[in-house]
């Protein structure tokens, strides 16, 4: 660290800057010698505006924006009508397979476009300018306010806006599709759900004619008791068409074995609700597989400590108290799903859930349980 000798140089006189005749540079030269900065090196990119040079690069900074434009507008686009919806089983030339790789691919090329335009600019048009400072405090006289002016100005200056018209609008017609595309998701939201929230794929009346819904695997298989071990628990889903897929997301289930004091403690726990429709089966109680949290599956099942726990963020449920919440961020019970076993042995639901599964939402009715506490 070196030591200044006040001696050893004169100080600057100071320039008067109500003076009109002074430059911007001149302006800005100034606070930097009030600021103790020192200019070290100052070299306009293009020395003579309006090279063919100069307007090559104009143009290659321009195409960047048009191009991170362009992908924005097909960011928009696909989100609004590539299709999505999974009609069964997809393969890699289904275009519904691609839908998320296409709205990831043209949103992130027209961030990274945008992005090397504006580097691109700083790089290769911008002047090139060293600086050193001198750290001090000290409050903002009204000098050091015209001074800031006089430096922002500079710096729309350097950056030519005002003649480079091209730049400007590029970069506007860049910025415009990606303002659109950061936008476009939110119509999703316009979209009134209608009861889907409260009606799932185990409503018999909607989807199955009336008549009780099966229980099934993801593979097509009807689930029996013997299929469950005790202590044991299995994914299923309504053996509807499309009951195991995206259609009804808040429909699968988790089927659990209970053993006998297990169940002897959840049957002296269970609600009201459920005890009205009697809706275990022996030693079997159906959970909703959605966490009331924000929607993750339930998927992880401690036989020791009678938990359910979502692996998203560390919710647990105790699943001998209607899967009351004991930890975690989640402050609903897991919906049961009433069953029993039809005259062929397979496992049917008696009635769709008595409460909304999944996480809470704006409109979403009382829950039972909350006056029956």
């Amino acid at each position: 660290m070196s030591a200044h000798n006040d001696g050893d140089r004169a100080e600057p006189e100071s320039v008067d800057l109500s003076d009109p005749k002074l430059s911007r540079f001149e302006v800005y030269k100034e606070g930097l010698r009030r600021d103790d900065i020192e200019i070290i090196h100052y070299e306009p990119r293009f020395p003579k505006p309006g090279t063919k040079a100069e307007k090559r690069m104009e143009r290659i900074v321009g195409g960047f924006f048009l191009l991170s434009g362009l992908f924005a507008t097909a960011f928009v686009v696909a989100y609004i009508w590539w299709p999505w919806e999974y009609d069964g089983p997809a393969t890699w030339r289904d275009p519904e397979t691609w839908y998320t790789p296409v709205l990831g691919a043209t949103l992130g090329l027209s961030l990274l476009l945008f992005a090397v335009g504006v580097l691109t600019w700083a790089k290769k048009l911008l002047p090139i300018e060293e600086l050193v400072q001198d750290r001090h405090d000290g409050g903002s006289s009204p000098d050091d306010r015209r001074i800031a002016e006089a430096t922002v100005d500079g710096l729309v200056e350097d950056m030519g806006l005002k003649r480079r018209p091209f730049l400007v609008k590029a970069a506007l017609l860049g910025a415009a599709p990606l303002g659109l595309a950061a936008v476009a998701p939110l119509g999703a939201l316009l979209k009134d759900p209608g009861d889907m929230l409260t009606v799932t794929g185990w409503n018999a009346e909607r989807y199955n004619d009336g008549k009780p819904i099966r229980l099934m695997l993801k593979d097509g298989a009807m689930v029996r008791p013997d299929m469950v071990s005790v202590g044991g628990q299995i994914t299923a889903f309504p053996a509807i068409d499309h009951g195991a897929t995206n259609q009804f997301p808040t429909s699968p289930i988790l089927l659990i074995h209970l053993r006998d004091e297990d169940a002897q403690i959840l049957h002296g726990n269970l609600y009201p609700m459920y005890q009205d429709v009697d809706a275990l089966w022996g030693n079997f109680v159906a959970y909703s597989k959605i966490c009331t949290h924000v929607g993750c599956p339930t998927s992880l099942y401690e036989q020791q400590s009678q938990r359910l726990l979502c692996p998203c963020h560390q919710s647990q449920f105790n699943v001998v108290d209607n899967a009351a919440p004991v930890f975690g961020p989640a402050t609903r019970h897991l919906p049961i799903l009433p069953m029993t076993v039809d005259d062929e042995g397979f496992f049917i639901a008696t009635s769709d859930f008595l409460v909304p599964p999944g996480p809470a939402f704006w409109n979403r009715p009382s829950l039972p349980e909350e006056d029956e506490k």
